[in-house]
């Protein structure tokens, strides 16, 4: 009786786990079924992510120490102390119910004003007898000499001036001389003579066939098209001055948009670099025809540009307004990360908590955007230094704050 017992106590022992077998051999109670095993805390490198260790030290590539990694962590929720937060300028705004003004931006650029350009050419023929400009780029203000020029027909209206003066003194009186006289400096003056040139041609009666031009407006040396010693023709292009004071803005429409746009409507035009400046700018001219190679018209206004301080060629960006959406929750554009796996946005949940939310979002405007689903009036939304929350959230957990999320309704 006594050996069938031992040997039923010997069966049972076989079917029993070796843990148990263990811990009744040690005096240890056996875990309980589904009792969870502590997990290993891992480490990883900030500045390069596969590195991941089971304890702490330096990374192999670039010596950096490894920071606590929570990889196999389902908690969203990411802690970051009121220090933290401060040197990250992580913000928040309470959303809720605002207007948000929807505008479609263009791509333009800025050119010259035509209307702000002086062309200079000879006004009598002659030889360039000193060019005092003749590089591109260079300012000019008004009055400032240009070139000088010498010329044999200007010496014989002088000449012709001087001989009517000399007739009207023994004919004092005399219209007919008066006008004579009268003509002949009119004569020199169409040639570019000014009235104190004229009067000191009277002073000393001594002819000049030199005459000096002088720039009529300040502007910039656009194009230089003679050379000294050369000669030209009455009529011949010498200088042209290009005038920055007021700027066209040109920008790119598609057809369909075209139509949407008047003439004097009021937008916003950016330029790049001065986005602390946005300007208003009045549609003065809708291009009739696409451009060549192109599905584009374009439309154009002007800008002032006090102080010279843009020039033609930089890119601005033109803000036509498209509507306006009441009653929106909208949020600014960087508040929002937009990756592979959707929109989202954080949600400060705690003093020093955040957590991200799936969003989808509808009409979107140069700085704001609206939000159609994902949030409610109060949320807390971080709308600086979101990123940060997002990069540091993938640094610690290894995976993309947006997994495993799901769109709450509003």
């Amino acid at each position: 009786m006594e050996r069938k017992i031992f040997i039923k106590n010997i069966a049972l022992m076989a079917l029993l786990p070796s843990t148990f077998i263990a811990a009744c051999s040690s005096g240890k109670k056996p875990e309980a079924a589904g009792e969870a095993k502590e997990k290993t805390q891992t480490f990883t490198c900030p500045m390069h992510p596969q590195v991941i260790k089971n304890e702490m030290g330096t990374c192999p590539i670039c010596g950096m120490d490894l920071v606590p990694f929570e990889k196999n962590s389902n908690d969203k929720a990411l802690k970051v102390d009121e220090k933290r937060q401060a040197l990250a300028n992580i913000t928040t705004l309470a959303v809720g119910d605002a207007s948000l003004s929807v505008a479609k931006q263009l791509n333009g650029r800025l050119v010259v004003n035509p209307e702000q350009s002086s062309y200079i050419s000879s006004r009598i023929a002659g030889r360039i007898e000193q060019l005092y400009v003749r590089e591109t780029g260079i300012k000019v203000a008004k009055g400032q000499p240009l070139y000088k020029l010498y010329s044999e027909q200007l010496a014989t209206l002088q000449q012709e001036y001087l001989m009517a003066l000399a007739q009207e003194k023994q004919f004092k009186g005399d219209k007919i001389e008066q006008q004579i006289v009268a003509s002949a400096r009119q004569k020199l003056r169409l040639y570019g003579q000014s009235d104190s040139q004229i009067a000191q041609l009277a002073k000393t009666q001594k002819k000049d066939p030199f005459v000096l031009f002088y720039a009529p407006e300040g502007g910039v040396v656009a194009e230089v098209s003679v050379t000294q010693g050369q000669y030209v023709t009455e009529g011949s292009p010498v200088i042209r001055l290009e005038g920055y004071g007021q700027l066209w803005v040109e920008a790119d429409v598609y057809p369909a948009e075209a139509k949407n746009v008047k003439q004097g409507q009021r937008v916003k035009v950016v330029v790049a670099g001065w986005e602390d400046q946005p300007q208003e700018m009045s549609v003065a001219f809708i291009t009739p025809v696409l451009g060549a190679g192109s599905q584009l018209t374009q439309i154009r206004g002007s800008i002032p540009n006090p102080g010279n301080k843009w020039q033609p060629g930089m890119q601005a960006n033109v803000f036509l307004p498209t509507g306006n959406s009441s009653k929106a929750l909208s949020l600014p554009v960087d508040a929002v990360i937009r990756d592979g796996k959707g929109m989202h946005v954080w949600i400060k949940s705690g003093k020093d908590t955040f957590e991200p939310r799936l969003v989808k979002t509808g009409q979107e405007s140069n700085n704001q955007v609206e939000i159609t689903e994902g949030l409610k009036n109060g949320d807390r939304v971080v709308v600086t230094g979101a990123y940060l929350l997002y990069s540091e959230y993938v640094l610690k957990k290894g995976k993309n704050p947006a997994e495993g999320l799901k769109m709450q309704s509003n």
